[in-house]
């Protein structure tokens, strides 16, 4: 689900080091595929700098390749910055704009279409059907990017009392508990 780019992640490096960090380890393209149930093929788009690993299986590439999600992401840095708090209802507060866009300005309207094709080219996935089936995955995605690329704090208590999808808790909760060990 996962496409987009920071401006400043740099994709090359975060390649070059999942490569080195793979033939220290003396595996294949294919072994790391296979244990991360994936195509070699996707292995070789990460190691030239062409894509990035999809969101739901960084921890476990951190884990196989024996890094943290930060040492991945900063294509072998540590880098340390001030983390702030994301809330889950500002995330709720975010896509809610969205609606009032639609709303205010109409769904045919430049301005809505734009954003929406801009969004959905962006993440690789239709907004507004997500928006009606699949919200709390929406939240959540948003949650782990933040904490995972923008260095944000999640708290786990916010989380509980604002999603009823356990599963969607259990993951934001892995995540939360992956970047305690940054800091």
């Amino acid at each position: 689900m996962v496409t987009s780019r920071r401006k400043d992640m740099d994709n090359i490096g975060i390649g070059k080091y999942i490569k080195k960090l793979r033939l220290e380890q003396s595996m294949t393209q294919q072994e790391l595929a296979n244990k991360l149930n994936i195509s070699f093929q996707a292995i070789s788009k990460w190691e030239t700098g062409e894509t990035l690993p999809d969101i739901s299986i960084i921890l476990d590439l951190c884990d196989i390749l024996n890094i943290t999600a930060d040492m991945l992401l900063n294509g072998g840095a540590i880098l340390t910055k001030k983390r702030k708090l994301l809330a889950v209802s500002d995330v709720i507060a975010g896509f809610e704009s969205i609606g009032n866009v639609k709303k205010y300005f109409g769904s045919s309207s430049t301005f809505y279409k734009g954003m929406v094709e801009g969004i959905n080219k962006a993440m690789n996935f239709d907004l507004e059907e997500s928006l009606e089936k699949y919200r709390e995955v929406l939240y959540a995605e948003v949650l782990i990017q933040g904490m995972l690329y923008d260095n944000r704090v999640v708290n786990i208590d916010d989380v509980k009392s604002n999603f009823k999808n356990k599963k969607m808790i259990g993951e934001i909760e892995k995540y939360i508990n992956r970047t305690k060990e940054l800091v």
